[in-house]
């Protein structure tokens, strides 16, 4: 018998972050390392990934990292923290595998534990620990979920999936395996969320042939076609019905093209590299072009394009902008704004509708069908905001599954078995976030964000000011520079004023008789004084940085 763990690193309350850990006994097991696309109020960061301290200070136990599959969510964090697990396999499939790769080499990361597996084929571990992946569908090929095997019973983690059995091959679901797993008694079931709030099946609502042929013969002239890269099932979607008109594809991008020609080589999209044109096909009138984007900026090559920055695209108003994919939570905004910009361009813009339209994640009859082929004693909701984790827990209960058998935690919230049984541990590990801006993989940290918010609301007043270095008299200034805040011509008072409080606050904290500074205390008190000053005066609180040099 053993002491089983499960706790969530990401993924818990949240979209996207996903990073699940299962310690059985002296042995870690991480399933997926994602990222969290960061919001409009969020300045400057472009994602956001689980924090891995418990994961650092646990090193040795650890048996790898699981990837279910290649989407940014659930290992686009990778590039940040392999540095710290060098030595720590990445166990993925073959399609998981190349995305990997090529997020590797883009960074120029060097790593040799990146270990290829292939779906229904055990992966076994010391002390009769093994861990089964089991293939499932999504929109992209070579998804699995992985099953835990445990002298207490079996730990399930599906990944993202939906039930469609007209998606076959790579795509496809072995739902045999799924209903032999139920059979040799799961303990616990981890299973995601997102959609469990909406009613029946996901399959046929995530399915846009339709919309694009529509759009494709509505249109004699440029079409436009904002992706995302890893969305494999889309992309072969876009180009089954390209293949029926005469049009030829213009792929934008280094990464999208990396991707989708690597799919076409393993023969995961089906379709003629010979339609495949150019930047010489670009101006073409029945030209398609694919644009897509870094998990840095989402939209931000197709925002580029609109604003005209663009090198290479420039929008007509005879061209179609054919937004492909579902608008995660978080990117409405940007979304709603890049739309209505182009459409006061003149341009025809298509969105896809989130009522009628779904991304492939399970609906609430998926889940049930889950759990009626798992039959966990446990179940454990994960992926999504609090209230899809809830959707999900009343979906367990309609079926019967105990309330008290149902576990709603937050990310760090640990689950404690011994022996097969729930105890009641109320224990918690560090789970917090790395905020990453630009091509650092360090946390730039809450304080930074907090300075940036007060930048963007209130601007920022610099106070400058020269002093002589045998007397300490002043010799120049203070003068005042202000970013953001006041248009100094207009508001000659406030900045004379402002002077005045500067200075005094100055030459109070000199000792002129001792020749001695003491700069800390000018700082705090140009801040205080002059702080005060400007909110009464403007009802503005804006970033005071005082500069102080000798000469």
């Amino acid at each position: 018998m053993s002491k089983i763990r499960i706790f969530g690193l990401g993924g818990l309350n949240e979209n996207g972050k996903n990073m699940y850990v299962v310690e059985v006994d002296e042995n870690i097991f991480v399933f997926d390392a994602g990222l969290k696309y960061a919001t409009e109020g969020m300045f400057g960061v472009d994602y956001i990934i689980p924090g891995t301290t418990y994961l650092k200070n646990n090193i040795k136990k650890i048996k790898g990292f699981f990837i279910t599959h290649g989407h940014e969510e659930n290992m686009g964090a990778l590039v940040n923290i392999i540095k710290d697990f060098s030595d720590v396999n990445i166990y993925a499939t073959s399609f998981t595998c190349e995305i990997i790769r090529k997020d590797f080499e883009q960074e120029n990361i060097k790593y040799n534990n990146l270990r290829e597996i292939k779906p229904h084929r055990k992966i076994t571990f010391d002390n009769d620990i093994s861990i089964f992946p089991i293939s499932l569908t999504h929109s992209i090929p070579d998804n699995v979920g992985y099953a835990l095997y445990t002298k207490d019973g079996v730990i399930f983690y599906t990944g993202d999936f939906i039930f469609d059995s007209t998606m076959q091959g790579a795509y496809g679901t072995d739902i045999g395996k799924l209903a032999y797993l139920g059979k040799q008694g799961v303990l616990c079931l981890l299973s995601e969320s997102i959609y469990a709030e909406k009613q029946g099946y996901t399959t046929p609502k995530h399915k846009l042939s339709n919309l694009i042929r529509e759009t494709l013969i509505k249109s004699n002239e440029r079409v436009i076609f904002a992706v995302f890269k890893e969305h494999i099932y889309r992309i072969q979607e876009l180009f089954k019905e390209i293949e029926k008109t005469n049009r030829k594809v213009v792929i934008m991008g280094k990464n999208l093209q990396n991707i989708v020609n690597s799919a076409i080589d393993m023969k995961y999209i089906s379709f003629d590299k010979s339609r495949i044109g150019d930047l010489s096909n670009i101006n073409d009138k029945d030209v398609t072009i694919l644009v897509s984007d870094d998990k840095e900026s989402p939209f931000h090559n197709l925002n580029r394009i609109v604003n005209g920055y663009d090198r290479y695209v420039r929008l007509n108003r005879n061209d179609t902008v054919v937004l492909l994919e579902n608008v995660t939570e978080g990117m409405e905004k940007t979304v709603v704004n890049i739309a209505d910009h182009i459409a006061k361009i003149g341009v025809n813009v298509v969105t896809i509708s989130s009522k009628k339209y779904l991304a492939h994640h399970a609906s609430s009859l998926d889940l049930m069908l889950m759990l009626d082929l798992i039959k966990p004693k446990y179940y454990f909701p994960v992926r999504g905001e609090f209230r899809h984790q809830l959707a999900n827990a009343n979906i367990a209960s309609e079926i019967g599954i105990p309330k008290e058998n149902i576990l709603l935690k937050q990310n760090g919230d640990v689950v404690t078995f011994e022996n097969g049984k729930l105890i009641p541990d109320f224990d918690c590990v560090t789970a917090d976030t790395i905020l990453i801006d630009g091509k650092s993989s360090e946390d730039i940290g809450e304080l930074v964000i907090k300075d940036r918010q007060i930048l963007s609301d209130n601007g920022i007043v610099i106070v400058s000011a020269t002093l002589d270095k045998k007397t300490k008299k002043i010799i120049a200034g203070p003068e005042i520079l202000t970013r953001g805040f006041v248009y100094v011509k207009e508001n000659a008072t406030l900045i004379n004023e402002s002077i005045k409080i500067s200075q005094e606050a100055i030459e109070s904290n000199i000792d002129y008789e001792k020749k001695y500074i003491e700069y800390n205390k000018i700082k705090l008190s140009v801040r205080e004084k002059l702080g005060k000053y400007l909110y009464k005066e403007t009802g503005c609180k804006p970033m005071i940085i005082t500069v102080i040099q000798e000469v």
